[in-house]
């Protein structure tokens, strides 16, 4: 998927995936001939990685 379709996805601006690909936040993205693309299974692994059962608890193993 390209960065405006993440941005949708996830209800951001893509400034702000731009941004966060430069601090290193985010899923790893693929940049093809100048192209970001972001994958679907690691926009999937990084959304699991940020699921919480609370602000201090995350969820094991990557189900609610």
């Amino acid at each position: 998927m390209n960065q405006r379709q993440l941005a949708n996805r996830w209800g951001v601006s893509e400034a702000c995936l731009e941004r966060w690909r430069s601090e290193g936040i985010g899923p790893v993205f693929l940049k093809l001939r100048g192209r970001v693309m972001y994958r679907l299974e690691d926009v999937e692994a990084y959304e699991a990685s940020c699921l919480r059962k609370s602000t201090s608890e995350r969820v094991s193993g990557g189900a609610a």
